[in-house]
């Protein structure tokens, strides 16, 4: 439901940026002036779309922390991991954070992406919310592999709906700039004490809403990620068991390891696409957020494409294609495309990488059909098998923002259902968020709520869009996989670091928006041996020299200016 599962505490696999053909449609909508547009760093606000915002200005915007004491959590954060619940849901005891129904009744539409079939408005999922909220909630569901096409088409109408969800990876290019013009600021019913009136928006961690801040307003209502790498190297458990396969440690032990699984002739290959794995063992910066493409790296402003890490992990993934260990699905281009969870179920290959969600989805798909299945999380290394140099993701990943047009009553209903939504684990609201109707969309089976097929269809890819609670990980029917979804979230938060400039919402110049749009394609075309690294080096040089060295020092000044986000 989310594209990081620590903020899919339903247990369901989550959509990720990972399953979108990857491109991101821009807004006609211009930056102004190409000035920053950055949200809780240090300097002045200017009080316009050119200024930024920091310190006392910040602390004025921002809602105030209350933490949740509804539930109480078996396995707490740290780290940077997620919350996590382990013991079984008494549906009975459920507990209620919502005492009082905050909705007046009005008409409010969302515009959100949706992966799957999109079921009907009248379905009893919905309805069932909008009774609980007291809105009535009209979805205008879009195709989450093309929502970004959507997206930029709606920004750049003017039939914007109510609502409309716009996940992380989709704010760039112009993006933010039309966010600040189509939407509006929520500062005067949530920041500081205000956020009291609804306790569940409450509870929502700083850092999120941190995120949450455009052109120097509070815009978005946030969905709470972990800062720990959601992409896991994923392996089949019960296979490596019976075979006699280690876990790999290193590089070198993972090649050979490789070799030894792959058998062509008997449809039988090692693994997938390894390059997000890849990133993460050579410690490359992040690539999901262009801000976090950046970082001060002894005194020099650097970006992951001018690393020698980001070279030698692309130079590694080339290798695994090119002896012949990745399943040839991924050769023609699939792994981004389409979820591969099917092949490697059957067995076909036993390692790749993916979001955490499919930690918990393929085992839970599987649960009936092959009850011996079993899939684990590999821990990662570093490119000589000693610790690895994680980087933080972002502490929000996807964002719902009111129409600049709407109403204080529409406004007022948004924030109603926002706070239902946001509920914890463990209350009255969650499990109607993310589970339904009993009966109708789950039974209890040994003390444990199972969607049936209605259920997986309806209550999916919906209201949790909205808002969310603090990143949770909760599988009733899977405990062993919630505590090792967290507990690999905490060790490997320990090798975790922040780049200079994270948790910062940061609206690059429009004349720089599609610079670095290429990487991504030439990437997955020298990892399938059809360009070479050293068209790469040519592709940097060329991004220096159009743009890239201007772009360094625009975030040099905003560094200089407002201070790091590191720690």
């Amino acid at each position: 439901m989310t594209p990081n599962a620590a903020s899919s505490p339903s247990g369901s696999p989550g959509p990720s940026r990972r399953g979108f053909l990857a491109s991101t449609a821009v807004a006609t909508a211009a930056v102004a002036g190409g000035m920053p547009l950055l949200a809780a760093c240090g300097g002045a606000d200017k009080g316009s779309r050119e200024g930024t915002t920091s310190g006392k200005d910040a602390k004025r915007l921002l809602p105030a922390y209350v933490a949740s004491n509804v539930v109480t959590p078996d396995i707490p954060s740290k780290n940077g991991s997620s919350m996590g619940f382990t013991a079984k849901l008494d549906v009975a005891t459920l507990k209620t954070s919502v005492p009082r129904k905050l909705g007046k009744g009005g008409k409010v539409t969302v515009m959100s992406p949706f992966w799957g079939s999109p079921p009907k408005q009248d379905n009893p999922y919905y309805t069932s919310m909008n009774a609980l909220t007291g809105v009535d909630v009209q979805w205008r569901n879009q195709d989450g592999n093309t929502y970004d096409q959507k997206l930029g088409a709606v920004l750049a109408s003017s039939d914007v709906p109510d609502v409309v969800v716009v996940p992380g990876w989709n704010m760039m290019g112009k993006i933010p700039s039309a966010v600040i013009s189509k939407f509006a600021d929520l500062g005067p019913y949530l920041s500081g004490d205000k956020v009291k009136d609804y306790p569940n928006l409450a509870a929502i961690p700083t850092d999120a809403w941190q995120r949450s801040l455009f052109g120097g307003k509070l815009m978005g209502l946030p969905m709470p990620a972990s800062y720990v790498t959601n992409i896991v190297p994923l392996y089949r458990q019960d296979v490596f068991q019976r075979e006699g396969y280690q876990v790999p440690t290193s590089p070198d032990e993972f090649t050979a390891l490789c070799k030894d699984i792959t058998n062509a002739r008997a449809k039988r290959w090692a693994c997938g696409d390894m390059k997000w794995t890849a990133f993460n063992i050579w410690g490359v910066f992040p690539g999901s957020d262009k801000p976090l493409w950046w970082n001060l790296v002894d005194g020099k402003l650097v970006n992951r494409v001018e690393t020698d890490a980001y070279l030698e992990a692309l130079e590694w993934t080339r290798k695994l294609f090119a002896a012949g260990y990745v399943h040839p699905d991924f050769k023609l281009g699939k792994s981004q495309a389409t979820d591969p969870g099917a092949k490697f179920a059957a067995g076909e290959f036993l390692i790749y990488n993916n979001d955490i969600s499919s930690w918990y989805g393929q085992r839970a798909s599987q649960a009936t059909q092959n009850p011996d299945f079993r899939i684990w999380g590999m821990d990662l290394f570093g490119p000589d098998g000693g610790d690895p140099t994680l980087w933080a993701a972002e502490p929000a990943g996807i964002f719902a923002f009111v129409n600049k047009k709407a109403s204080e009553s529409v406004v007022r209903d948004v924030l109603a259902v926002a706070d239902v939504t946001a509920a914890p684990y463990g209350t009255k609201e969650w499990m109607m968020t993310n589970y339904g109707v009993e009966g109708t969309h789950y039974t209890i089976k040994n003390g444990v709520p199972v969607k049936n097929d209605r259920g997986n269809n309806e209550v999916n890819n919906a209201f949790v869009m909205i808002a969310s609670p603090a990143s949770t990980l909760a599988h009733p029917d899977f405990p062993d996989i919630t505590e090792g979804q967290v507990t690999w979230q905490q060790k490997m938060g320990g090798f975790t670091r922040k780049t200079s400039f994270w948790g910062l919402q940061i609206t690059e110049p429009s004349r720089y928006a599609n610079l670095a749009s290429n990487f991504e394609q030439l990437e997955d075309d020298i990892a399938r041996g059809h360009k070479k690294i050293s068209d790469m080096q040519q592709a940097v040089s060329d991004w220096k020299r159009q743009g890239g060295d201007k772009l360094r020092d625009w975030y040099k000044k905003l560094l200089d200016e407002n201070g790091s986000a590191a720690n």
